[in-house]
């Protein structure tokens, strides 16, 4: 601002330098010369805001805030709805001015509400604020109707209407009431309340779900609740058995446009039975954003920050046991204005050509417009020809779309003055190199632009061959040579008065590169020499700048890649990133002198492109994509991935069988083969060249092949007759990759033996794993066998057709329990806490007169501490004669039964084995100790030597376990040993974990664990008298 004041005195003297009139010189002093030298326009410092006024508010009024910091200070003033609110001329008993903040006191909607701006004014100009709005806000009360009841059949779904009352702001929260206040209902995988319509919605209603329901809501800006009348659930009882229903979506997120970093909520529900279970995804992506979280057990999706590339599609899938459902929906991202040019404060010569430009980002594209001094003055961009006093002022910039408004202010002052050399004058002692070219600048301050003369000693200089003066007036001088050293001095006039500055110059020796970077080539992870060297002026400093595609080396933060010395640049862990031209520059304060070099570097190959999918099948798809960056070595081969829907983890990709096999570097399509039918997929593709594959492509959209019938049925297809006529079937379900369609079932085929015709069974869910049929005719008869013989079969079918049979399975319906009980019971403890335990099985004759065996009940208890009902049981197959018992209890006694079984029951029990368990091994780890030789080379460690107590309560020590490991890995080398020590080659750097416990009659003892510091090597402990010797001489030692 001091070079206002002097822009205004030369105003003042230039007047009667050029002969202007008095009636001049008395306009710009009315205008000007009250100006201060210090002032500014107003800067707004604070602005009003947005306010929503409640009229039960206690202080019954509002206050909207608004200060600029400006010199003059600035006055204030309002305006409503574009109208000056008039407060000194025409004073209201509402509005009153607190320096510049308007207070509204006692408001009125009908009066007060609208948009109000804040307009501050001093000398320099004017200037508005952003706009605010004020709004009353309310919260309306629900009907005083009665709300009908619900009736609904256990099992089926059902919905809750909230209708809530109308509110200002629309952001309320939802709960629902449960039968009395303040009793609000929890949101489950079964309940969920939806927070755009409030409505109530449960999945599956049950029993426990009768009751009334009030919906509740709630506004937070107003601090106001209402809640609705009662609404009776009624759940009926099902007729014929609680029914089971497929997934149905109730509630289905619409498209949604959200603003560029806002949060937003997609909500989506199911009814069904059983509770379907809700899946998010994105659209042609591998995953959801990484701004996501799931909440409300999977019914609402939020993204936070939300960007540009979250736009697209967004899919929710609702499943259950009994069928599936989709809703989809497009989310698409848009962005208030954002400004990518604005303006500035300027001062500009009077008459000259000047153009105010604002640029502003936005979506949709922001419209612009223009105020001066507070009223519109154009919109797009303002252009001035020729400078006048009158277009200073206070211009404001405004851009303005759906999202929001964003002001721009800035001052443009309009100025005159003579040339003065005083805050730029020409450099005192100029640089110019030998046969370079030196330009020496002459930049006074005037307005308007002066002529320019320049002179060397007392020679007026002109253009020739060799000197030129530009437009600017600095001074060209080519090929210069030591004549042309000297003083020069720039002589700078307008009409308002001239001046000159002057500097000396002197010529030195040119800077010459006298060793250039070499066009080089290297592998990727190894290191390349680039060489640079210079010939320069001794007088002068000299710095290398390097460069790679003309971007400058930052060698501070990229210190891992890249590190120079005198001139040289060194390329470490060259990646293929680091290709390109690289550029030494060798530079004194007085010119320099570049060079390039081409750098190649040569890996493994790049992603290869886009991958499209040119025709799908049922077990085949056939892929087209673009060849990706070679990085100097050409492709040899492809490898194509897949990821199925099933998959069990993110990065399970598999390679896919292709046809042809071998995919070659030529190649650009391909057929992967041997997919699962009706599977959605995704595709990528790897390239390799002679230095190994590359990174993989983009994954691809996902597609979901044909379908066809299946041809795999269940397996582990066993049976056996039970009583009154049943006969059990179970099997192991298809796995879904292998389901091939839609309408997935099981076929089950039974009959007896010597029947002709099969019973059929439908059973259309796909996890079912039992069947039971019932049927009086199966019961074995008087004529039968011990046992009656059936033959059983299952097959799939979907919506193509269905799949082949298993083999045939044949079970047995036993007419009566086993009559034999096994023999010969044999245990021995293995531990504290386990045994073994042995028997002479049971003759079965099968299909004979005998008896019909399915296996054997081991039953074990305390003889004097357990109850023989709460025994453990463990069953085992007919083939089987033997078992583990398992989580006994040590120093025990036990008493062992064993019995055979079969469909119709429990054979009678054999004789009781009795057994007693071993003793516990010591609560407690040995005590240990380390000791490292003087050379650093060995690790000796030591431990108590255990002693045994033949009358105490632990089990006898057997040997000593030792394991070495690695810190962090599961496994490690174990070595067993009857000593109390061992020693080990110490290793020098890394974390390692030594581990000793005791083996004893009743199983392994606590673990005593050391940590040392060393290095990866392989360990071979050694058992040596000399260590036993060194430990007894060593003091020095760590307890542990």
């Amino acid at each position: 601002m001091a070079s206002t004041a002097f822009l205004l005195l030369a105003l003042s003297s230039s007047v009667s330098l050029t002969g202007k009139t008095n009636k001049s010189r008395s306009l710009l002093g009315t205008k000007y010369m009250i100006l201060d030298a210090t002032g500014y326009g107003p800067i707004f410092e604070e602005e009003p805001v947005d306010v929503v006024y409640t009229e039960d508010s206690p202080d019954k009024r509002l206050s909207m805030n608004c200060r600029a910091r400006a010199n003059p200070p600035a006055t204030y003033r309002w305006r409503r709805d574009q109208w000056e609110i008039k407060l000194m001329e025409q004073p209201d008993e509402h509005y009153s001015l607190v320096g510049g903040n308007l207070v509204i006191t006692n408001p009125m909607q009908k009066k007060h509400a609208g948009t109000y701006v804040c307009v501050a004014r001093n000398i320099y100009g004017t200037v508005i604020s952003k706009e605010a709005r004020v709004k009353f806000g309310f919260l309306g009360e629900f009907p005083d109707e009665e709300r009908d009841p619900v009736y609904v059949k256990e099992g089926q779904g059902a919905v809750l209407l909230c209708a809530p009352p109308k509110a200002w702001p629309q952001e309320v929260s939802y709960r629902w009431i449960y039968n009395e206040f303040p009793v609000f209902l929890f949101t489950d995988r079964r309940r969920f309340v939806s927070q755009k319509t409030g409505n109530l919605y449960i999945s599956k209603v049950e029993a426990q779900d009768a009751g009334n329901y009030s919906c509740f809501v709630s506004s937070p800006i107003l601090g106001k609740s209402v809640f609705s009348k009662f609404i009776p659930l009624i759940p009926l009882p099902p007729e014929d058995g609680e029914q089971k229903y497929p997934a149905d979506i109730r509630v289905k997120f619409p498209d949604t446009t959200a603003m560029l970093a806002s949060n937003i909520t997609l909500e989506c529900f199911a009814l069904g039975n059983p509770i379907p279970h809700i899946v998010w995804r994105k659209v042609d992506a591998t995953d959801l954003p990484a701004n996501h979280e799931i909440s409300e057990s999977g019914a609402v999706l939020h993204l936070y920050n939300v960007q540009y590339e979250d736009v697209g599609g967004y899919e929710c899938e609702a499943i259950n046991t009994k069928g599936k459902d989709w809703h989809k929906a497009w989310l698409y991202v848009e962005s208030a204005p954002e400004w990518a040019e604005t303006i500035n404060n300027t001062q500009i010569d009077i008459g000259s050509e000047h153009t105010m430009r604002c640029v502003a980002s936005g979506k949709p594209f922001p419209f612009i417009r223009w105020y001066k001094d507070g009223y519109m003055y154009g919109k797009g961009e303002l252009k001035f020809s020729s400078l006048t006093f009158d277009d200073s002022g206070m211009y404001q910039c405004i851009a303005e779309n759906y999202w929001g408004i964003k002001y721009a202010n800035a001052e443009l002052r309009v100025i005159a003055c003579a040339p003065t050399f005083e805050f730029n004058p020409v450099k005192k002692q100029l640089l110019g190199a030998n046969n370079g070219r030196v330009v020496i600048e002459c930049k006074p301050r005037a307005a308007p632009r002066p002529q320019y003369t320049w002179t060397k000693g007392k020679e007026l200089l002109f253009n020739n061959s060799r000197i030129s003066i530009l437009f600017d007036g600095s001074l060209e001088i080519r090929n210069a040579t030591k004549n042309d050293e000297g003083v020069y001095t720039c002589l700078a006039e307008n009409d308002r008065g001239k001046a000159n500055s002057s500097g000396s110059l002197t010529i030195t020796e040119a800077t010459s590169l006298s060793v250039a970077p070499e066009d080089s080539e290297v592998k990727v992870g190894d290191e390349v020499i680039l060489r640079c060297a210079a010939s320069f002026d001794p007088m002068l400093d000299i710095t290398f700048i390097w460069a790679i595609d003309f971007r400058v080396i930052d060698f501070d933060a990229e210190w891992q890649h890249y590190e120079h010395g005198v001139g040289d640049l060194r390329i470490k862990n060259a990646q293929i990133w680091h290709e390109g031209r690289y550029t030494c520059t060798a530079q004194t304060v007085v010119d320099s002198d570049s060079a390039y070099a081409d750098l190649k570097v040569v890996g493994v190959p790049g992603p290869p492109g886009v991958i499209r999918v040119e025709e799908i099948g049922d077990t085949w798809v056939k892929l087209l994509w673009t060849k990706g960056s070679e990085h100097n070595s050409p492709i040899l081969s492809y490898t194509i991935q897949t990821r199925h829907y099933w998959a069990l983890y993110e990065d399970d990709w598999r390679n896919a069988s292709t046809s042809p096999t071998f995919l070659d570097g030529s190649m650009d399509r391909a057929e992967v083969t041997d997919l699962y039918p009706w599977m959605e997929y995704q595709f990528r593709i790897i390239a390799t060249n002679e230095y190994g594959s590359g990174e993989a492509s983009i994954p691809s959209l996902k597609i979901k092949t044909w379908d066809a019938p299946p041809v795999i049925s269940p397996t582990d297809l066993q049976g056996y007759g039970g009583r009154n006529g049943e006969v059990f079937i179970t099997w192991t379900p298809v796995q879904p990759w292998y389901f091939y369609g839609k309408k997935f079932g099981y076929i089950l085929a039974f009959k007896p033996h010597d029947a002709y015709d099969w019973w059929y069974e439908t059973i259309s869910d796909p996890e079912t794993r039992r069947h039971v049929h019932r049927d009086t005719y199966f019961i074995p008869t008087d004529e039968d066998f011990q046992v009656r013989e059936f033959q059983v079969k299952i097959k799939s079918f979907n919506v193509k057709g269905d799949g082949p049979y298993s083999l045939t399975k044949v079970i047995y319906y036993p007419r009566d329990v086993p009559t034999e009980p096994p023999t010969d019971v044999y245990a021995r403890p293995v531990s504290s806490t386990e045994a073994l335990v042995w028997w002479l099985p049971v003759v079965d004759t099968g299909t004979g007169l005998q008896q019909y065996i399915e296996g054997y009940q081991v039953k074990y208890w305390r003889k004097y501490d357990d109850p023989e009902p709460g025994a453990h049981r463990i069953f085992v197959s007919a083939s089987v004669n033997q078992t583990r018992l398992e989580n006994m209890l040590p120093d025990s006694h036990y008493l062992i039964e064993v019995r055979a079984f079969n469909g119709a029951g429990l054979g009678p029990p054999g004789e009781h084995c009795e057994m007693f368990t071993k003793r516990p091994p010591p609560p407690d780890p040995p005590r240990m100790w380390r000791y490292i030789s003087w050379t650093g080379k060995w690790l000796y460690v030591w431990w108590d030597h255990i002693t045994y107590d033949w009358f105490g309560n632990v089990s006898f020590p057997l040997y000593y376990k030792v394991m070495f490991r690695k810190t962090g890995y599961i496994y490690g080398k174990v070595y067993v040993t009857g000593w109390h020590f061992m020693d080990f080659p110490m290793p020098q750097v890394g974390d390692y974990e030594l581990m000793v416990r005791g083996r004893y009659e009743g199983g392994d003892g606590p673990v005593r664990k050391i940590r040392i510091q060393g290095k990866a090597s392989t360990i071979t402990p050694t058992l040596s008298l000399v260590s036993s010797v060194l430990l007894a001489m060593c003091i020095v030692g760590l307890g542990i």
